[in-house]
């Protein structure tokens, strides 16, 4: 697996001058293990949507106005469904919520593969064999908005005047989170989940795949710095080969575009997510589905990491950023 770094030359305000280097074979290695957007798009209407509260298969779902995250086949169900869904119900700026944007990371088998790695480690399958058959396992996805071209993010971190108001966002998945069965620490799965995690067990065991971990997967977006953001769970088959593939695979390749200097990796939670992060920047062409346009909610996480906040997502924001290289040089602006 190979990846990259990306742009060019701007001055920042304050005096501080910014580069980004593009490695000159990243359209050659993006191209080289992208999915095609015809594929995805043919996956995509493969996807299949349950009502929230009667979990019936859906072709056109009514949606939350609000948060847009969660599915309903009538407003009977909605109200139904209102009082456990309203502590966890954050407003969402984008017309289609997380929704769209999930999508495209599911259907896409490079990102999955990459994200089964990073959920193989943090939920440390490799250490109980008892996940995924008899007990359950859920890996929290945490995805974020950031602005696709690096300079306009270095504008956000040190609270640049003159960043331009609509700017091109991409996806970028600062963490991954494990629930730990039996914790002190965190709630059970809820009925809902557990019968999901139930259900794709035995559906798994009745296609041949009984020798295979299924777990949930979660995916959440924190759209400002206040709220705890809106999330869409769905179920995690993991085929016993990437298991094997963790414990023996090759590890990632990175590449350093100011010295073409050639590094490697062994796998893990935060290589698994580099590279995702990585070979989602370098679609430049929007071939994953996977850019859409920044909010100010967006970009307020952003700054307010700069302004060295407290807060759930910030502080996902800086673990990112102390383990990506691409941004060591923000976060020496305000050490």
């Amino acid at each position: 697996m190979s990846t990259n770094s990306s742009d060019s030359l701007s001055a920042a305000p304050n005096g501080v001058a910014m580069t980004y280097a593009i490695h000159p074979e990243r359209d050659n290695i993006f191209r080289a293990s992208a999915v095609s957007s015809e594929f995805l798009k043919a996956k995509k209407k493969c996807i299949i949507v349950k009502c929230t509260q009667c979990h019936t298969i859906m072709e056109r779902p009514l949606k939350c106005a609000k948060c847009k995250s969660v599915w309903y086949c009538s407003k009977e169900c909605q109200k139904k469904n209102w009082s456990k869904h309203k502590p966890t119900c954050h407003e969402d700026e984008r017309s289609s919520g997380l929704l769209k944007l999930v999508q495209m990371i599911t259907v896409n088998p490079v990102l999955m593969a990459c994200l089964q790695i990073g959920v193989i480690f943090e939920c440390g399958l490799l250490d109980n064999p008892r996940l995924g058959f008899d007990k359950p396992f859920l890996g929290t996805v945490h995805i974020a908005i950031e602005p696709s071209n690096v300079l306009n993010f270095g504008g956000l971190y040190v609270n640049a005047t003159n960043i331009e108001e609509k700017l091109e966002g991409m996806v970028q998945v600062n963490g991954i989170t494990a629930w730990q069965p039996g914790s002190r620490m965190q709630n059970p799965l809820s009925p809902m989940r557990l019968n999901m995690w139930c259900e794709a067990r035995a559906r798994c065991n009745a296609k041949g795949f009984a020798k295979d971990p299924v777990g949930l997967i979660e995916f959440t977006g924190h759209k400002s710095v206040e709220d705890s953001g809106n999330s869409m769970t769905a179920e995690l088959h993991i085929p016993n080969i990437a298991l094997a593939g963790v414990m023996t695979g090759e590890p990632f390749t990175f590449f350093t575009a100011m010295t073409d200097i050639q590094t490697k990796a062994p796998m893990s939670t935060a290589t698994s997510l580099r590279f995702i992060n990585s070979h989602i920047r370098a679609d430049t062409q929007n071939q994953l589905g996977l850019r859409t346009e920044m909010t100010e909610k967006d970009k307020e996480v952003i700054r307010a990491a700069g302004r060295k906040e407290d807060s759930f997502p910030v502080r996902l924001l800086k673990e990112k950023m102390q383990r990506e290289p691409i941004y060591a040089n923000f976060l020496q602006l305000t050490q």
